[in-house]
């Protein structure tokens, strides 16, 4: 029989000197924004990932690199940025350009990992591919499954507060009747926990891909009841907070404020959003739960994302994702190393979702392909407070409309202390926020920049250009997809 012991720094050896394989949790969350406890949210309510970020480190800056559901999560699983694989929209696949590369779950089952996927990793249009396999990569993974719950089944209840917009891209809800377990996100934790008992024996790489909070907003009613609707606010903003906002920051599909709904509708809608975020709070409780009844808590590392941001009503007032600020650009990451000594640290570092790969392999001990763009994150796993130097890029591609003559690709960079967004290379507006005097980036400095800000946005604006284009790109998109 091997005995086992730890010794100083992050593996967990046997006798014979070998590294122990860890298994790898991935859970995913579908347009999460930071409105999780552990991130000061104050009305949310996150007690399952509040813990998971007390015993690991949470990364309170992070970035995904293009806010909008396929793109993303293509550099996720390539550790690639959106220029390199070429992607921009909801319908091109990574492969169309770079169809060798070695996604992060391929990376592990070349070096002796089992991988399976449970729900949504790589893209899905929501509500209408669940139960199927989306936009999936089928070379990623040993084994999918796809549950397909009653959220299916009982659309025809849904509440659709634009009548004019399919349910996905509506603000639409429902507090649903029956168990979690009824709920696609529910049944998605269920065959997760089941992939673990399977492969406890084996190292695994289980990903876990839940749909919500994407609309529509969709929990048992026990989750609405939660959060009182007389307690929801909407977002402070100055009321001439636009004024200073190029047209082209504001997403094509949310051109005007609260998309012409009333406050009650938008605190409603609130509601229902909250509500799926404690639903899917509680999933991950129950995976947590089964991997300390399995034994397998001390050997998994549990990284849990989402895949960008999203508005609930900020700079009067925009709804979803597709934004370069703050709520759109940046989303909750959190990673536990059972053996990392920054575990129950906060990191406030700027880190990027491409890093998720070069971490996760660096922790395994294996190579990490030598084209991925990310840099890892283990020194940060190990001492929060690490120097790090680091900036986050960030894009978005805008068909052409009545606001945009064409289409306009919007790029930014955020730094410790600022955010310089740049459209169309500037032709069509810079933005430049001072996150030490200005979190909510009410107040854009590149409309009359002092000598030091023209300064400041040269030096960001050179740094951002060796990293993103801002020009419109010559590879196929579809404008109706963006």
């Amino acid at each position: 029989m091997k005995l086992s012991f730890l010794v100083p720094g992050i593996f967990l050896l046997s006798i014979s000197g070998f590294a122990q394989k860890r298994n790898v949790l991935f859970i995913a969350a579908d347009d999460l924004s930071c409105a999780l406890g552990c991130y000061g949210d104050p009305i949310a309510q996150t007690p399952h990932l509040d813990r998971l970020a007390a015993t690991g480190v949470c990364f309170l800056n992070a970035y995904n690199q293009l806010p909008l559901c396929n793109p993303t999560r293509a550099s996720v699983m390539t550790g690639l940025r959106p220029d390199t694989i070429k992607v921009y929209d909801l319908d091109r696949h990574f492969r169309d350009e770079v169809p060798d590369a070695v996604t992060l779950s391929q990376q592990f089952m070349k070096h002796g990992w089992w991988a399976g996927r449970v729900g949504k990793i790589y893209h899905y249009n929501v509500p209408a591919s669940i139960g199927t396999d989306g936009f999936d990569d089928p070379p990623s993974w040993q084994k999918t499954v796809n549950p397909i719950g009653r959220d299916k089944t009982d659309e025809s209840l849904i509440f659709n507060a634009e009548p004019h917009r399919k349910i996905s891209a509506a603000l639409s809800w429902l507090a649903a009747d029956g168990k979690d377990e009824e709920q696609t996100d529910g049944m998605i934790a269920t065959e997760a926990i089941r992939l673990m008992e399977e492969h406890k024996k084996d190292p695994f790489f289980i990903a876990a891909g839940f749909f919500r909070p994407h609309t529509p907003f969709v929990a048992p009613k026990k989750y609405f009841d939660m959060y009182p609707l007389e307690e929801m606010r909407l977002p402070f903003a100055p009321s001439d907070d636009r004024e200073d906002i190029p047209t082209a920051a504001f997403a094509h599909n949310c051109p005007i404020p609260h998309y012409g709904l009333d406050e009650l509708t938008c605190r409603k809608a609130m509601q229902a959003y909250y509500a799926c975020v404690s639903f899917i709070d509680a999933q991950v409780g129950r995976m947590l739960t089964a991997l300390n009844r399995l034994g397998l808590a001390e050997n998994t590392v549990v990284v849990f994302w989402s895949d960008h941001g999203y508005h609930l009503g900020e700079h009067n007032v925009i709804w979803q994702k597709r934004t370069l600020f703050e709520q759109g650009a940046k989303a909750p990451l959190i990673s536990r190393n059972p053996v990392s000594k920054g575990n129950g640290q906060a990191c406030r570092r700027i880190v990027e979702f491409i890093d998720i790969y070069p971490t996760l392999t660096e922790l395994a001990r294996i190579k990490t392909p030598k084209q991925v763009e990310g840099r890892s994150l283990v020194p940060l796993l190990q001492n929060p407070l690490s120097e790090w130097n680091g900036f986050a890029i960030t894009q978005v591609l805008r068909p052409s409309d009545n606001r945009l003559a064409k289409p306009v690709m919007g790029r930014s960079i955020r730094t410790e202390r600022w955010r310089y967004s740049d459209w169309a290379e500037g032709k069509n507006g810079v933005e430049l926020y001072d996150h030490y005097a200005d979190p909510m980036e009410f107040n854009n400095l590149a409309i009359k920049p002092t000598r030091d800000n023209q300064k400041i946005m040269k030096r960001l604006r050179k740094a951002l250009a060796q990293k993103a284009s801002g020009q419109t790109p010559k590879t196929p998109f579809n404008p109706k997809r963006l």
